[in-house]
């Protein structure tokens, strides 16, 4: 069974920018349940956690980029470049 941390890093893992709300989005309609904001929110800060770097083999340092929306509320999240950087060298490209 798949948790709300492996849809928001499945989410994260496309490279692009996502937003609490565009996650929200995304979860609802692979999985039918909706998620506060405050949920989705401990889901990133688990990404950092230990067990997630072992499960999704994700390099030591910061993996998760927050960037403030210009004119705008909240933040956008997206994986660091690096961790891409670390996946490509794991799989010997």
């Amino acid at each position: 069974m798949e948790t709300l941390d492996d849809f928001v890093m499945a989410c994260l893992s496309d490279g692009n920018k996502w937003t609490f709300w565009t996650m929200q989005e995304k979860i609802v309609s692979k999985t039918g349940r909706f998620y506060g904001e405050a949920t989705i929110s401990q889901a990133i800060r688990n990404v950092r956690k230990q067990h997630m770097r072992a499960k999704y083999k994700l390099p030591e340092g910061e993996v998760i980029l927050k960037e403030r929306i210009p004119n705008g509320k909240g933040y956008y999240y997206q994986l660091n470049p690096t961790v891409f950087q670390h996946w490509r060298k794991k799989d010997g490209v």
